[in-house]
């Protein structure tokens, strides 16, 4: 499978595509296009941005087909060996998981618009960019010419976006055998030596907890726009970041570390160690699963938590970050009548909107909550001999690293491996229950020291939440084993 894309008039925001299929043997063929994207559990329904779609086979000659279903065509191939589809894309948003083109960037994101077939999704793929000469190109895929990107299936082409631009730039570092690269196209000046401490940094922090990193190389992607952004998606050797606003100053370069962690994380944590339902990816249809708050919500927790870890954050720094991330849960949705596991197969309804009040509550923030307070248990009953990096070590081991699904009943086994008892009461009340979490969190947070707090009485109003420190000696010591710092 070919597909060649181009932006002959780029003011448009239509992208040209060529998809070639060759060696065609059957009487008719299926080209479908994705409906969603790996990292965004909704239906996107791609195919509402294709403008005009054509089908030719080798000799040019028009093909006849038919729409059979709003994103898959059935094509009339009988005695053809090859075609071509042709067909424009509309581009004219920006995040981190959409495709868009002026006459000084190409930004691609595949699953976006490349037609497939289901017999062959194992092929290799190669992908033509038409671009000037002078144009870099920044993507995770192999680049065998200037130009020309090949994967080897097409769940390696789909996870792999591209940034291609004459404005590129472009910091490489190493850790142990993986080089990393750190792009950046928008219109500030990087601090290249700052970045370079600091990625390498959490780079090397996160290796060292799961032992190796799964990949020869990987790509930080990065979008700097002039207005507010704050997005990034995980891909297999790389991840898709859009910033903003450009003039933020530290805010922005926070921002940057913050998602970049997270998103480095996912390279194990939902890339390997993924949910059995997601292997393979279907991209026609909704594909539920109940462990999303393991996914997103864990990812969640430890993104920020190693920052601190590496020394790239202060403690002043995490705690500010840690106490957005308990108000982000407690705030809007302390009160929520839905469990963890309902929302996460929710998110396929309304899982990335406001929503009716009081319904759902978030696997990112209520995820990374629950996942703080198994950390402290396991640390507070072993002393910090042992902890949710464990947790996370073993499903690497025994489904990342394997590259098998995992199910909420392994998960919950291996969390009770860990912690050496039986862990009903954490299921029941903080994966599969409602209940508000503030008493048993301070619980926990106490033991490092910790209060969560709110500034008025009255918590059915959803008053301001506050983290408070209460440094007694034994408390600042467990904060100090848990955060993996000097006193």
């Amino acid at each position: 499978m070919h597909y060649r894309i181009s932006s002959t008039n780029p003011s448009s925001r239509l992208l040209e595509v060529d998809f070639l299929l060759t060696a065609i043997s059957s009487s008719t063929v299926d080209l479908q296009l994705p409906a969603w994207r790996p990292g965004r559990y909704e239906i996107q329904n791609f195919a509402k941005n294709i403008q005009r779609f054509e089908i030719f086979d080798q000799t040019g000659k028009p093909l006849a087909f038919q729409k059979i279903t709003k994103d898959r065509w059935r094509v009339q191939t009988e005695g053809v060996s090859e075609l071509v589809a042709r067909y424009t894309y509309y581009s004219n948003t920006i995040n981190a998981g959409t495709s868009y083109a002026d006459d000084r960037l190409l930004y691609i994101n595949p699953v976006n618009l490349c037609l497939f077939t289901d017999d062959r999704l194992q092929e290799e793929c190669t992908l033509e960019l038409t671009i000037p000469d002078d144009w870099q190109v920044a993507c995770g895929m192999k680049q065998t010419a200037s130009n020309i990107l090949t994967a080897s299936d097409f769940y390696e082409l789909v996870d792999c976006p591209l940034i291609a631009s004459p404005d590129l730039q472009h910091l490489p570092y190493e850790i142990d055998n993986t080089v990393f690269h750190v792009w950046i196209n928008g219109n500030i000046k990087p601090d290249w030596e700052r970045i370079r401490h600091d990625f390498s940094r959490f780079s090397e922090t996160q290796i060292r907890l799961f032992g190796e990193f799964p990949e020869k190389d990987y790509h930080f992607l990065t979008l700097i726009l002039p207005t507010a952004h704050y997005h990034g998606v995980e891909h297999r050797n790389s991840t898709m970041l859009v910033l903003g606003p450009n003039d933020e100053g530290e805010g922005l370069y926070t921002d940057l570390l913050g998602v970049s962690s997270h998103e480095l994380f996912h390279t194990w944590n939902i890339i390997r160690i993924r949910p059995t339902e997601l292997l393979p990816y279907d991209f026609t249809r909704e594909t539920y699963f109940t462990t999303c708050f393991v996914a997103e919500g864990v990812t969640t927790y430890y993104g920020d938590l190693l920052l601190r870890r590496a020394n790239v954050f202060t403690d002043a720094a995490y705690w500010k970050e840690l106490q957005v991330l308990l108000k982000r849960h407690f705030e809007p949705s302390g009160r929520s009548f839905q469990s963890l596991t309902e929302s996460s197969w929710d998110l396929w309804l309304d899982g990335y909107d406001k929503g009716v009040p009081n319904r759902k509550v978030s696997v990112y923030y209520k995820g990374a909550t629950v996942a703080l307070i198994l950390d402290l248990h396991i640390r507070r009953k072993w002393n910090h001999a042992r902890s949710l990096d464990d947790v996370m070590r073993i499903m690497w081991e025994r489904f990342g690293k394997p590259f098998v699904g995992y199910t909420l009943e392994d998960y919950r086994a291996i969390t009770e491996e860990v912690a050496g008892e039986p862990l009903g009461w954490y299921y029941e009340r903080c994966i599969f229950g409602n209940e508000p979490l503030e008493p048993l969190l301070n619980e926990y947070l106490a033991f490092v020291g910790l209060q969560l707090e709110y500034d008025a009485t009255d918590l059915v109003s959803a008053p301001s939440v506050l983290l408070v420190q209460h440094d007694d000696k034994a408390g600042l010591q467990n904060r100090h084993q848990w955060l993996g710092v000097q006193p």
